[in-house]
């Protein structure tokens, strides 16, 4: 066929689908009935043109000679459909409803080529296998019709998610079915359950991993381009051709689940790896390729009805009115049967009945599954009949669903009123409304002053904004609860919120990883709100500021191994998270007091401004610690916000120059560069030191003080330097007897049985009681903040000891004053208890009555006021019996730490926190 011929009937087609948008939406017709439609009517006038004009003619003639196989079908235009719908859905709406949606793409299909299958086998003489075949075929729904229908109508979201998810993934299915059953009548392999579900399996499972390895691949691609947009979009075009065609001709998987899987992954993460502004036009983009697509698929599609329909007799008609019936009530046993069966497991969420009847109503079929008919027609191997009665079957069964199911769907929404607003939502838009309208009423009147429009006129006008405002009076926000204005403050400002760090990211304040994490908790914390309301909301804030698990294996790693590189990765990303965080929470509050009031009233404002500010008290806690650890860091993310701030806003300022003529685009691309060498040094990201060398570390540490350069050298390769965060257990009691540790900077709570609490600073150590065979006391031990410490096993303590006599005594020293003040402290407590079990009026025993005790059980050490003394400081009382000064009183665990007046737990000082 000549080329330009090709072109013209081509671009022929595509200026006749221009004019169907505005069409459908003058005669009342759902968009894809209306291509169907003119298809077919194509389909016939191709043969019958010997009336129209020359270049009419040649037009119909190029549209004749067009070669439209199955492959085309599936290789040109089924990618870009696939892509283009998962690009657009959201993924976390999609997971949050997998279940019913795995369960209609999957099980739905199976139950329809069954049902199918064994029905017109019972009542046709076409064969078990051949009527498999065609349930397969016919199993498989169109998202582009249901979908259009939907947004046309204004449907839930939800109730789209559902359809589009169904319609993206049982094409796996039934593809997967279709190929087995064909191989089967074709005489190229064998029918059976084990055989058709194990190349399900791997062809579904193996298509998901081959499609997230390569859109990932893809989003890795988008930052070496980076800043070309024309390059970005095509990388997502051709992503959607090579997922389809690398898994089907060389993994031998499922390319439609790749192709789907590829797309959602871009859809998730592209935005924060591509160049913000590409994004923007990615979306219009792929809309425009999904048009084209949808449009010349239905139109070819249903060019090949008339041909596919011309030997039908009446028996293959009332066989496709059979299909129409079966596949319906295949379809009504899972949706209505085995989903609410999966609504009862954790599999499963709940859906709604009027849902139901609009996913049994909505399962239009279209033009895959022309394809895989036209597929069969061409099949050589298979019989002249079963070709022929498929091909019948199914374009009758795909015209019935498009003007029986398309015409009426609309009309059943609006029946079941899944077009209205929800009673929430009508109260808002009536009070965003009112505030609009009364707001923009009075602009208006200031316009006419000065204007000098006449009063008449400005009447006219105030009338209808009066009338618009009476009309939504009834309606305000006073007739909602407290909690759902509450509810509904929040959800605003966490999508507000979502937007910011958007924002963020496309004023490169931080980077496409940072921008990931913190899209993906702003969306989480959405749908907490959306799921539990107030209390989400407080429980999401809470699970915010906790340390993720990559985190947490790091931690992990290093406790085990001593890797700190990747730790050091994970605490500064945390601190950089919590700072972005700590900003954008600041502005919400602002934006809540400025936009939630006129909508919702003062008293659910401040209750969401408070909520709020809990939120930002919780960063700023977790900040705290951080900024007290690592000032210097600190200071340089505080340097590296600014900057960028400044950066983004000198280049804005640069752009409104150019766009009003004021500069040149040469000196604007000048400054540009300019603005680019000024602010580089902010983007070098230095790392966060917690680099903790053992022979550094043990100087800090007074014990160690006075021992000589070999000493000092042999402890340094038996101590282990380990980062503890706060509040995480150090010594728990189940690890007591086998470690003790160090404290080289920071510090450490020491929980006592009587749930009082010694604190431990740098330079003090613990544990060394249960690693001499002392373990009457095994307190808790947990970080106050985050600590460096330096652990020594029992193996290498006992070494050390063996191996340094002056070490040994030292610590031997602290133990026995420790071990003094234990039995002193449970002495006092036994007395304590004795004498509050006793009637008399006395609460407890002198402090005499203490040390007479100690000095009955016959213990030598410090003198029995000392004894006492220690014995208060262990349960955090004062040692001069007046004001308890507080359990954090900090205890010396070493000689050298401790004041001359107290030789067991040290002077004590202010707690840290």
């Amino acid at each position: 066929m000549d080329v330009g011929f090709l072109v013209f009937g081509l671009a022929g087609l595509l200026t006749l689908v221009c004019f169907m948008p505005p069409l459908a939406g003058r005669v009342k017709l759902p968009y894809s009935v209306l291509l169907a439609i003119v298809g077919c009517l194509l389909g016939i006038v191709i043969h019958v043109h010997g009336w129209a004009p020359a270049w009419i003619g040649d037009f119909l003639d190029s549209l004749e000679r067009f070669e439209i196989s199955s492959e085309t079908f599936l290789m040109v235009f089924l990618p870009v459909l696939l892509f283009e719908t998962a690009l657009s859905m959201n993924v976390r709406r999609l997971m949050d409803d997998i279940g019913p949606i795995l369960m209609m793409a999957i099980v739905a299909v199976v139950v329809c080529t069954v049902v199918v299958g064994v029905t017109l086998d019972a009542i046709s003489p076409y064969g078990l296998v051949v009527c498999l075949l065609l349930g397969a075929i016919v199993a498989t729904t169109d998202p582009v019709a249901v979908v259009g229908i939907f947004r046309e109508v204004g449907a839930p979201k939800r109730l789209t998610t559902l359809v589009e998810g169904e319609s993206l993934f049982n094409d796996a299915a039934s593809i997967a079915l279709y190929s087995v059953l064909l191989a089967v009548l074709s005489g190229k392999g064998e029918l059976s359950v084990s055989g058709i579900f194990n190349d399900f399996i791997v062809h579904f499972i193996g298509g998901g991993v081959a499609g997230f390895a390569m859109g990932r691949l893809a989003c890795f691609l988008f930052a070496w381009l980076r800043g070309f947009p024309t390059a970005e979009i095509t990388l997502t075009l051709t992503l959607a051709y090579l997922s389809f065609f690398i898994s089907e001709h060389y993994l031998n998987v499922s390319g439609v689940v790749a192709t789907v899987i590829a797309g959602l992954v871009v859809g998730s993460t592209g935005r924060t790896r591509m160049s913000p502004t590409t994004f923007e036009h990615l979306s219009s983009a792929w809309e425009q390729f999904g048009f084209w697509a949808n449009s010349l698929i239905f139109l070819f599609a249903a060019m090949l009805i008339p041909k596919l329909m011309a030997a039908a007799d009446w028996q293959e008609l009332v066989l496709v009115g059979v299909v129409f019936v079966v596949t319906l009530v295949a379809r009504a046993i899972v949706v209505f049967g085995l989903l609410p069966l999966l609504g009862l497991t954790r599999l499963g969420t709940k859906v709604s009945n009027p849902y139901k009847v609009v996913m049994l109503w909505g399962g239009l079929r279209g033009a895959v599954s022309l394809a895989l008919a036209l597929a069969v027609t061409e099949q050589t191997g298979v019989p002249e009949e079963a070709r022929q009665f498929i091909a019948v079957a199914t374009t009758g069964f795909v015209l019935m669903t498009l003007f029986v199911n398309g015409i009426s769907l609309r009309p059943l929404i609006r029946m079941l009123g899944l077009n209205q607003l929800s009673p929430v939502e009508r109260t808002i838009r009536n009070q965003v409304l009112a505030v609009a309208l009364e707001d923009l009423q009075g602009k208006t009147e200031e316009v006419a002053k000065a204007e000098h429009i006449g009063n008449e006129v400005r009447d006219r006008i105030r009338a209808v904004f009066d009338a618009s405002l009476a009309s939504v009076h009834d309606g305000r926000v006073s007739q909602m609860t407290d909690e759902q204005r509450v509810a509904v403050g929040l959800a605003i400002v966490a999508q507000r919120e979502e937007e910011m760090f958007f924002d963020i990211l496309k004023a490169q304040i931080v980077d496409w990883r940072m921008a990931e994490t913190l899209l993906a908790r702003a969306e989480r914390l959405e749908d907490a709100i959306r799921l539990g309301g107030v209390e989400g909301f407080e429980r999401a804030i809470a699970a915010d500021v906790r340390y993720s698990t990559g985190f947490r294996l790091a931690l992990r790693l290093h406790y085990v191994f001593g890797f700190q590189g990747w730790l050091a990765r994970e605490l500064g990303q945390r601190f950089a998270n919590l700072m972005s965080k700590r900003s954008v929470a600041q502005r919400l509050i602002g934006f809540a007091r400025e936009q939630i009031t006129p909508l919702l009233g003062e008293e659910a404002t401040q209750r969401i401004v408070s909520l709020h500010q809990r939120r930002l008290d919780l960063i700023e806690n977790a900040m705290q610690a951080l900024n007290l650890q690592y000032p210097s860091y600190a200071q340089w993310l505080q340097e590296s916000y600014l900057g960028r701030v400044a950066r983004e806003l000198e280049r804005i300022r640069y752009r409104d120059m150019l766009e009003q003529f004021l500069i040149s685009g040469e000196v604007y691309a000048d400054l540009t560069e300019q603005l680019k060498s000024r602010w580089a040094h902010i983007d070098k990201h230095p790392p966060l030191d917690i680099e903790m060398s053992a022979a550094e570390l043990i100087k800090r540490v007074p014990l160690f003080e006075g021992l000589s350069p070999d000493s000092l050298r042999a402890i340094s390769k038996l101590l282990k330097p380990r980062l503890a965060l706060p509040d995480q257990r150090v010594l728990t009691k189940g690890r007591h007897g086998e470690e003790m540790c160090f404290v080289a900077s920071g510090a450490v709570a020491v929980h006592l049985p009587d749930n009082t609490m010694i604190e431990l600073g740098s330079g003090e150590f613990f544990g060394e009681l249960g690693l001499l065979g002392e373990e009457q006391l095994t307190p808790d031990v947990t970080s106050l903040g985050y600590s460096k410490l330096l652990m020594l096993s029992s193996r290498d303590f006992h070494a050390l000891l063996a191996r340094d006599e002056n070490l040994r005594d030292r610590i031997q020293v602290v133990a026995k004053q420790r071990l003094r003040a234990i039995e002193v402290w449970k002495q006092f407590s036994q007395a304590s208890a004795a004498a509050a079990a006793t009637p008399a009026p006395v609460a407890g025993p002198s402090s005499a009555q203490a040390a007479e005790a100690a000095e009955a059980a016959g213990a030598g050490g410090p003198p029995e006021g000392e004894d006492l003394r220690a014995a208060r400081e262990l349960r955090g009382e004062p040692a001069d019996g007046g004001e308890v000064p507080g359990a954090d009183a900090l205890g010396a665990g070493a000689p050298g730490a401790a004041a001359p007046s107290d030789p067991v737990l040290g002077t004590p000082e202010p707690a840290s926190r």
